[in-house]
């Protein structure tokens, strides 16, 4: 499974991207599955719900499944955070892994970048770097330059980086 990071500052639209691109990756025959980073304490359950309560009374992990999905949900308690490659091992294998923020890891990233943020890159001095993605005016850095507009020149540049040509090719022949 190929891990590829997407990160960014606030506000750079990182989840905008990830919105367009997803699409344009699955309709070149390569699986793609997504993780993402959360600043802030999150839910995604419901008070009242059982699993909620089931959390609530001290559960480690609660698993809720149904005919259309099923979600596990993993209390930390006191543990620290994981890292993006402890949590990597949770997910299924497919052809591509997309990982939204986790900015400072070593994992290989695209960094989304917008002048109109005034904030500086975060890929300068980071050799995890392999692209910057913006719009407007363009940062001076010696990494390439893609369009953040340009969603098939992006899937081009992730296919050949991470050599997916391969599952393209088989799912087309019908040998995956």
């Amino acid at each position: 499974m190929k891990v590829l990071g997407i990160t960014g500052w606030s506000g750079a639209g990182k989840t905008t991207l990830l919105v367009k691109l997803i699409p344009e990756l699955v309709k070149r025959g390569i699986s793609v599955s997504t993780m993402k980073h959360a600043h802030h304490g999150f839910d995604v359950d419901q008070p009242g719900k059982d699993s909620y309560l089931h959390r609530e009374a001290g559960a480690t992990e609660v698993l809720i499944g149904s005919a259309r999905r099923w979600a596990l949900m993993h209390e930390l308690r006191d543990a620290s955070e994981p890292l993006a490659s402890e949590l990597v091992r949770h997910m299924t294998p497919v052809d591509l892994l997309l990982i939204e923020g986790f900015k400072r890891e070593n994992h290989e990233k695209l960094e989304v970048w917008r002048s109109a943020n005034g904030k500086e890159l975060l890929s300068t001095g980071d050799p995890s770097f392999i692209a910057i993605l913006c719009d407007g005016e363009r940062p001076v850095t010696s990494l390439p330059i893609i369009d953040l507009n340009d969603i098939p020149t992006i899937a081009d540049f992730i296919v050949r980086h991470c050599g997916l040509e391969e599952a393209i090719d088989s799912r087309r022949h019908g040998t995956a």
